[in-house]
C-alpha cells in the first residue's frame, strides 16, 4: 500500500446505516396492530401489545 492509501483507512469500523426508516416503524407498527385483534385473548398477545408501545416511541 502507499501512504497515501494508508492515510485514508479509518482506523474505527465504519457506522453502519439503519435497516429501517421512520416510516419503516410506522408500517410495521400498523402491521402488529392488526396482528392484536387476531391473536386477541392468547398467551403471546401480551408480547406483541408490549412491541406495539415500543414502536410507537421510536418512530
Amino acid at each position: 500500500m502507499s501512504e497515501y492509501q494508508e492515510a485514508t483507512i479509518p482506523n474505527q469500523p465504519q457506522r453502519s446505516r439503519a435497516v429501517f426508516s421512520q416510516e419503516d416503524f410506522e408500517l410495521i407498527r400498523v402491521a402488529i396492530a392488526h396482528y392484536l385483534h387476531e391473536v386477541e385473548g392468547q398467551r403471546d398477545a401480551v408480547k406483541y401489545s408490549n412491541l406495539y408501545h415500543r414502536l410507537g416511541r421510536v418512530g
